[in-house]
């Protein structure tokens, strides 16, 4: 299992080869604001822990274990995104929450708040619901 700082690097890589077609190491660290020399130590371990083929001065490539795990790291990203704006989080406070708290959950808990937002999205009255607590909430 990778660490959490390994994570982010899958998941940030995983982002940047969906975008772009590729990741190079200077884009890896401006994405992550660390410095490049972090990120090839970073892409090092990642490639013998074959999520990742590095090879220096051409880029790197996801192997499908790589790539199986950076989609699941960017879903379970955009879960908790739609939890909180479902909660009614302010915007400007969704993306520093969720990288508070992605790491520190379960796949098995990431899955039930997947059936979550599932349930409120299925029905408009539902959500509508949610909105009026947080109005009164808010009162």
């Amino acid at each position: 299992m990778p660490t959490p700082s390994m994570e982010d690097y899958i998941e940030q890589i995983y982002i940047l080869i969906d975008e772009k077609g590729y990741a190079r190491v200077s884009d890896i660290a401006e994405a992550l604001s660390v410095h490049p020399s972090s990120v090839t130590k970073m892409v090092q371990k990642l490639d013998k822990d074959e999520y990742l083929i590095y090879e220096k001065y051409r880029g790197l490539i996801l192997t499908p274990k790589g790539n199986k795990i950076g989609k699941r790291l960017v879903y379970r990203h955009d879960l908790l995104e739609q939890l909180l704006r479902l909660l009614g989080v302010k915007e400007e406070n969704i993306y520093n929450d969720v990288e508070g708290i992605e790491h520190h959950l379960s796949w098995d808990a990431i899955d039930r708040i997947g059936d979550l937002v599932q349930f409120f999205e299925e029905d408009d009255n539902r959500v509508e619901a949610l909105r009026d607590i947080q109005r009164k909430n808010e009162e």
